[in-house]
């Protein structure tokens, strides 16, 4: 079997700056600023979140569950109403649909991830997803790859990821699963050390797939 295990948000769909603009709004309420740069080491490499940065300035851990809800809410607008589709990712996934087993592993909530491909329409290129709720411990905890190999039936090296962070790097070596990465304005900066290589868009991913010698059809339909 050959598979492709794809990332979501930054690879597939350009949703990272919406999420980032729901926390920054909401922070904004209680007069909290959240840098970019805060915003990238704290979610996009150590995974951590941003609440902790209000613990212990007078905000109860219902008052942070009550700020995280509106920042889900207002998640949620932004991606039924702002443009996500990344340019060039239907195209590709046209390539690759039908020769190669593929699947999606997220972090993101499954009910922000319906409201995405709701609008884009790709899901049917994908023979399985791998969401939030589908494990206990997300990237860069290598859970989330380690789960999409056992449902695909596969071993690490018979699979590629396709990530765009570091944390998502970390987790798919983590699984023994070998990774591309196609870096975002807010992922650029990152240490991307033990990638496969390093691409400037999905474009390039048709190519280097066929240059490591995977071959199709593997589809099990």
């Amino acid at each position: 079997m050959n598979l492709i295990l794809w990332d979501n948000d930054g690879v597939l769909v350009d949703t990272e700056r919406l999420y980032f603009q729901a926390t920054q709004d909401v922070l904004a309420e209680v007069d909290f600023e959240l840098s970019m740069e805060d915003y990238i080491e704290l979610l996009l490499v150590q995974a951590r979140g941003v609440w902790h940065l209000l613990e212990g300035n007078g905000y109860s851990d219902d008052d942070i569950a009550a700020m995280k809800r509106r920042r889900d809410a207002r998640y949620a607008d932004y991606l039924a109403s702002e443009p996500i589709l990344i340019d060039g990712v239907r195209e590709v996934l046209d390539q690759l649909h039908g020769r190669f087993a593929m699947g999606i592993v997220t972090s993101s909530l499954r009910h922000h991830f319906e409201i995405i491909h709701a609008r884009t329409g790709l899901l049917d290129y994908f023979d399985f997803v791998i969401a939030n709720e589908d494990v206990t411990r997300s990237k860069p905890d290598p859970e989330p790859y380690v789960t999409a190999l056992k449902k695909a039936g596969a071993k690490p090296e018979d699979a590629v990821a396709v990530e765009d962070s570091e944390r998502g790097l970390i987790a798919a070596r983590g699984a023994g699963v070998d990774c591309y990465i196609i870096p975002t304005k807010l992922t650029r900066q990152s240490n991307f050390e033990g990638a496969l290589e390093i691409l400037e868009n999905i474009s390039k991913v048709p190519k280097r797939i066929q240059a490591r010698g995977f071959a199709g059809p593997c589809r099990k339909d």
